[in-house]
């Protein structure tokens, strides 16, 4: 557990998890009103179960690092992904091969982050990754503002603490805005080469099959795809033994 200092003092939270140095790390990527600590045992199971190391950070504005110092704007996924994201990896893990592993969110910035084609990337796991808005995206996030509003959500303060209100509300005020209706990554998908494993569930809340069907069709390099059922927008944590199976064969077929 440790911290990495970035502009304007502010920091970014990190963990690594040990495993054979000849093995390239296993790099999780949260969800929009995630953190590290969300993943629970799921990072360390996978990194036994494949011998790689790990490494996990809370993203700026969640968990345990500083909160925003300013509005979120309608670019912040890909700000996420080629600034945050390279920077973390170059002073905490550089030059080291990774194998990005990304839910939602991390999911969206992990397809971005590979359509840059970094020499040290592996292969791309995405859960529920987003390319573009839909209507069932819009509502599932419409009725979660509505929820938060009326005091749902308290468990998110046990990991965003006094940032909680701060992280919801840049959340779904992005996704919900004008300006955001038109965000859209499926142009990236045939920049990304790597190897990837595309996983969602049958009774996503967020997404149609639509999103998991361009993601596999699009991209560029090999992709293996499954649809966990009578799972939501969580796969890890709906039906972890299956996911945990499928994500260690993935890894063990590119290492």
């Amino acid at each position: 557990m440790a911290e990495l200092a970035i502009d304007n003092n502010q920091h970014l939270y990190y963990e690594l998890i040990e495993g054979d140095p000849r093995q390239p790390y296993l790099v999780f990527l949260h969800e929009g009103l995630g953190c590290s600590a969300m993943w629970k045992q799921f990072p360390l199971q996978l990194c036994h179960l494949t011998s790689c190391p790990g490494l996990l950070h809370d993203r700026l504005g969640y968990g345990n690092s500083s909160p925003l110092a300013e509005p979120r704007t309608i670019t912040y996924v890909h700000d996420y992904a080629l600034i945050e994201l390279p920077e973390l990896l170059s002073r905490v893990t550089p030059e080291a091969p990774h194998i990005l592993i990304g839910h939602s969110d991390g999911g969206s910035i992990a397809l971005i982050y590979g359509a840059q084609n970094p020499p040290q990337l592996k292969g791309i796991i995405t859960e529920a990754a987003h390319i573009f808005i839909e209507p069932i995206t819009a509502e599932g996030i419409r009725r979660a503002d509505q929820e938060f509003e009326a005091g749902s959500f308290q468990a998110l303060y046990k990991y965003h603490g006094d940032k909680t209100q701060q992280i919801f509300k840049a959340w779904s005020q992005t996704w919900l805005s004008a300006q955001f209706l038109n965000w859209n990554i499926e142009n990236l998908l045939s920049s990304v080469v790597q190897p990837m494993l595309v996983l969602q569930g049958t009774n996503d809340e967020y997404a149609t099959r639509r999103q998991f069907d361009l993601i596999c069709t699009k991209s560029a390099g090999p992709s293996t795809s499954y649809l966990i059922e009578q799972c939501g927008h969580t796969p890890h944590k709906d039906n972890p033994d299956q996911v945990l199976q499928l994500m260690a064969q993935f890894i063990r077929s590119i290492v």
